[in-house]
């Protein structure tokens, strides 16, 4: 079975927040979620202590579940800003 992995993070989300998160997705059956640690090189109090939130799930996910997915992460960036996949944010330039 071939699976779909990605990382995903919205900027200043508290620890307790990408937790609660975490929790919601993984109630959809097949979904694994991984917290990755922020990778700063400078501290800064504003950052959230996550990184990335790291989804895989099967490729083959089944729409409804693929669905459910959609809701719980539109319900958190509705409430605190959009979701960066990791390749968007990688491909825009630092302004360090």
């Amino acid at each position: 079975m071939t699976h779909k992995e990605y990382d995903i993070q919205c900027p200043g989300l508290p620890l307790a927040i990408y937790r609660e998160i975490a929790a919601h997705l993984l109630q959809v059956e097949g979904v694994e979620t991984e917290l990755l640690p922020q990778e700063a090189k400078h501290f800064d109090y504003s950052l959230s202590q996550i990184g990335w939130l790291r989804l895989r799930h099967p490729q083959d996910l089944p729409t409804a579940d693929q669905s459910r997915i959609d809701q719980i992460l539109s319900f958190y960036a509705q409430r605190y800003g959009d979701w960066i996949a990791r390749s968007d944010a990688e491909s825009t330039p630092s302004s360090t």
